[in-house]
C-alpha cells in the first residue's frame, strides 16, 4: 500500500472536512475504495476511524469560535449513537456491492439536491440554523 498517496489523502480529507464540512464518506471511502482496492466495509470503517481525530480539532476550534449550537448537538447526539450502531449492524449484513451501490446514489443524491438548493436559492446562506433543508 502506498504510504505517501494515503498520507495525501489524509491530507485532503482534513482539509475538506474543516473548509466544507465533509471527509469520511465523500473523500476516505471512495478513495479506499478506488484507489487503494479496498473492499466497502474496511473502508468505511477506516473511515469512521479517521475521521474522529479530524472532527475532534474541527469541533474544538469551531466551539471556540462560539459556531456549535450546544442545545443542537445534545438533540442530534443521542439519535446519532444509536443510529451509527443500528446502521453499522446493517451495513454487516449486507452485500458489499449492494453497499457500494447505496453508498453512490446516495451520494448523487446528496450532490443534485445540494445543487438544485444553490442554483434555485440565488443568494448568500445566512449560517441560520433550520431553513427549509
Amino acid at each position: 500500500m502506498n504510504e505517501l498517496g494515503l498520507i495525501l489523502v489524509g491530507l485532503l480529507t482534513g482539509v475538506l472536512a474543516s473548509l466544507l464540512g465533509i471527509g469520511g464518506g465523500i473523500v476516505i471511502v471512495p478513495a479506499l475504495v478506488a484507489l487503494f482496492g479496498f473492499e466497502q466495509l474496511p473502508a468505511q470503517a477506516t473511515s469512521l476511524a479517521v475521521i474522529l481525530p479530524t472532527a475532534i480539532v474541527g469541533t474544538a476550534t469551531n466551539h471556540r469560535l462560539g459556531r456549535i449550537d450546544v442545545r443542537l448537538v445534545s438533540g442530534l447526539f443521542l439519535g446519532a449513537l444509536v443510529g451509527g450502531f443500528l446502521g453499522a449492524q446493517v451495513a454487516i449484513g449486507l452485500d458489499p456491492l449492494i453497499l457500494r451501490r447505496l453508498f453512490a446514489a446516495l451520494l448523487v443524491v446528496a450532490a443534485v439536491r445540494l445543487y438544485r438548493k444553490t442554483e434555485l436559492s440565488g443568494t448568500a446562506e445566512t449560517g441560520e440554523i433550520g431553513g427549509d433543508g
